[in-house]
C-alpha cells in the first residue's frame, strides 16, 4: 500500500495525507487511521484517481463532513476520498444557486437566508456536505433536499459524468438514487428556491436553532438521529418508552435530551457506539416488532 500511495502522491491530482486518525473527520468523533486521505483538485482529477484505484484493486471511500457514518476502529487499508475542493456557489438567475458537493450544506442555508432566499431553511442545522446531504435526502421540519433539488451531476461508476433530474434522482424519506445505486458519486447540484423576506427567514433559522439547542444533545459528538422515524410513529418515543435514555456502553451513551440521538459520552470507541446501535435496534424489535432503519452508514466494519 505504501508504493500505491506513492504512485498517487506523483500523479499531483491533489493533497495527499497518510496515516490519518479519521476520528478527527467525523462527527462521532471515533474510528480507525485511513492509510491515505486523497483531496482530488477537479473532477478530471477523481476520475484519474478512481481508475487507478480500481485498476489496482485498492478499497476507496468517499466522505464528506463525516455527520452520518461510523468507522471501526480497525485500520482502514485503503484511500478515503474527499471532495471538499469541490466547495464553488453560484448563484444564478430565477433564485436558483449551483454548488459543489464539498461545500457545506449550513453554509448554503446561511448563504441563502442573506440574500433572502426561501427553501433552505430547514438545513440550518444539518451538519454534513451537499454531497452528502443528497445521498441521505437529509431533511427536518418536514422538508428534504428532494424538494428543493433540481438537478445533480454525478460521477458512474464506469467515470462517466452525467446530470440527473430531480425525478430521476428517485428523492424519498432519507433515501435517494445514490443509496441504491453503490458507485455513483455527487459532484455538483442545482437547488431551486424561492424569493423570501430575509428578516422572516433569519427569524425562522433563530427559532429553530433555539429548539435544536433545547432539544437535542449538542454538546456531545453524536452523528443526528441514528434511526428513521417509522411511519406515523417516532423512533426516539419508541426507544424511551423502553426506558433506554440515559443507558451506556463503555462510552456511548443514549442521549437523555433525545433518546434517538447517541452520544460519545465519555471516549467511546466505534465499537462502544456500533454495539449500543445494534443493542437499541434489537430492543426495539422485540418489543415492538418494529424493524427500525439504521441512518448512518457503517464503514470499516468485518
Amino acid at each position: 500500500m505504501k508504493n500505491i500511495i506513492c504512485e498517487i502522491e506523483k500523479m499531483d491530482i491533489g493533497k495527499v495525507e497518510r496515516n490519518v486518525p479519521l476520528k478527527n473527520y467525523t462527527t462521532y468523533k471515533v474510528g480507525g487511521v485511513a492509510l491515505a486521505f486523497v483531496y482530488p483538485k477537479n473532477v478530471k482529477c477523481l476520475v484519474y484517481l478512481i481508475q487507478f484505484l480500481k485498476q489496482k484493486k485498492i478499497l476507496y471511500q468517499v466522505l464528506g463532513n463525516g455527520s452520518n457514518v461510523l468507522f471501526s476502529d480497525e485500520v482502514y487499508e485503503g484511500v478515503i476520498i474527499r471532495l471538499t475542493e469541490f466547495n464553488e456557489v453560484e448563484f444564478l438567475a430565477s433564485n436558483k444557486v449551483r454548488v459543489g458537493a464539498g461545500f457545506s450544506l449550513m453554509k448554503l442555508s446561511a448563504l441563502a437566508v442573506k440574500k433572502g432566499l426561501a427553501g433552505l431553511e430547514f438545513a440550518s442545522g444539518i451538519p454534513g456536505s451537499v454531497g452528502g446531504a443528497i445521498f441521505m435526502n437529509a431533511g427536518a421540519y418536514k422538508s428534504d433536499m428532494g424538494y428543493v433539488v433540481q438537478e445533480v451531476k454525478v460521477l458512474t461508476p464506469d467515470c462517466q459524468v452525467i446530470t440527473l433530474e430531480n425525478k430521476e434522482m428517485n428523492f424519498h424519506y432519507r433515501s435517494s438514487f445514490l443509496q441504491s445505486h453503490p458507485g455513483y458519486i455527487c459532484l455538483e447540484v442545482v437547488i431551486k428556491l424561492e424569493k423570501g423576506n430575509r428578516q422572516l427567514l433569519e427569524q425562522v433559522v433563530k427559532e429553530r436553532r433555539r429548539r435544536r439547542i433545547e432539544s437535542q444533545p449538542l454538546g456531545y459528538p453524536s452523528a443526528g438521529s441514528v434511526f428513521r422515524n417509522p411511519e406515523g410513529m417516532f423512533a426516539g418515543e419508541l426507544i424511551e418508552k423502553l426506558g433506554l435514555k440515559g443507558y451506556r456502553l463503555g462510552g456511548a451513551m443514549v442521549s437523555l435530551k433525545h433518546a434517538n440521538f447517541i452520544i460519545n459520552y465519555d471516549h467511546a470507541t466505534g465499537k462502544n457506539i456500533h454495539d449500543l446501535i445494534c443493542y437499541v435496534h434489537q430492543r426495539v424489535l422485540e418489543h415492538y416488532g418494529i424493524d427500525l432503519k439504521i441512518e448512518q452508514e457503517f464503514v470499516n466494519w468485518k
